[in-house]
């Protein structure tokens, strides 16, 4: 490990108030320490005689939402106690997010008002040789547009009041998860395994044997991380701390996001320890936007999910 001044050197922004300046959607980045829109909390003019900082370094807020760390595309100016990180040796894209991510990471060490303005140059980060080898040859244009939705036009769902009850009995046939042991597992084979945790969809290993569950449905943990909740789009295996939602309708991963969402609220009942077995989720409601006929709206629910931010890339 190395300090952050070991590779680039930490520069003080500009040090301007937004509320001096004037506002332009065509003009330039005005960035400041929010954990938000990549930083930026504005548009601003140029200013004659103040230099915009370049494109391509690291902006790192020295207070406020403290080590919130950025990749500037664009040059921008900057409020107070915002630090940006100009490399000084060469790293792609990819490269400086990783570091981003690193920087970021020491967020836990700065609640309670601390602030990171004499600190900052000092904090641990790898050693460009020790980055994952991939990182430097990913592509980020994969991810151009990500934030567009799949469709153009808005869809909204009716008021909440017009909502109806269903038991996930009604929606789902729920099984307990199968598959090999834990310790049986050596990382080779392509069936994807999945456990009780809660992030990575649910993917802990890989495994030799042939999948036991369909693809195409919901995991929900009974255990560990109690609610996770996942759409699985491949075949697969798992532990039995894991419950297969096996759909009673025609699934998508649209509707299984929507729904995933609604799941995931039920993870307050499961604290301490409680687990949520197959009787509990047979017997739990959830409410869904209806037709006229009464049954849930599926081609409402798909529609309203293409419709969001970000969809583009689900």
């Amino acid at each position: 490990m190395i300090e952050v001044q070991d590779i680039f050197e930490v520069k003080y922004g500009v040090n301007l108030e937004l509320n001096k300046l004037t506002l332009n959607s065509q003009g330039i980045n005005f960035v400041s320490r929010t954990a938000k829109n990549n930083g930026v909390s504005a548009k601003v003019d140029l200013i004659d005689g103040v230099t915009p900082i370049p494109a391509g370094v690291l902006t790192v807020a020295g207070g406020g939402s403290v080590l919130e760390t950025f990749l500037q595309p664009e040059p921008f100016y900057s409020g107070r106690d915002l630090y940006y990180l100009q490399p000084k040796v060469e790293l792609s894209d990819a490269q400086k997010l990783y570091y981003c991510a690193c920087i970021k990471a020491n967020k836990f060490k700065y609640s309670y008002g601390r602030q990171a303005n004499r600190t900052l140059k000092y904090i641990l980060i790898p050693k460009v040789e020790d980055i994952p080898h991939w990182i430097k040859f990913a592509n980020l244009k994969q991810f151009n547009d990500a934030d567009e939705a799949k469709i153009k036009s808005s869809v909204q769902l009716p008021s909440l009041d017009e909502w109806k009850e269903f038991k996930y009995s009604e929606l789902f046939s729920i099984e307990r998860g199968r598959g090999p042991r834990k310790k049986d597992l050596d990382g080779s084979g392509s069936t994807p395994f999945i456990t009780s945790i809660d992030s990575n969809n649910g993917l802990t290993n890989y495994t030799q044997m042939k999948p036991i569950h369909y693809g195409n449905v919901i995991t929900v943990n009974r255990n560990g991380s109690v609610a996770e909740a996942y759409y699985q789009e491949i075949d697969f295996c798992s532990t039995e701390d894991v419950h297969v939602f096996n759909p009673k309708f025609k699934l998508n991963k649209y509707i299984a996001m929507f729904l995933i969402t609604l799941i995931k609220k039920e993870k307050y009942r499961y604290n301490y320890g409680r687990k949520w077995g197959i009787g509990r989720m047979n017997n739990t409601s959830i409410y869904l936007p209806v037709d006229t006929a009464g049954v849930p709206n599926w081609g409402l629910i798909e529609g309203f999910i293409k419709s969001q931010s970000f969809s583009s890339k689900i």
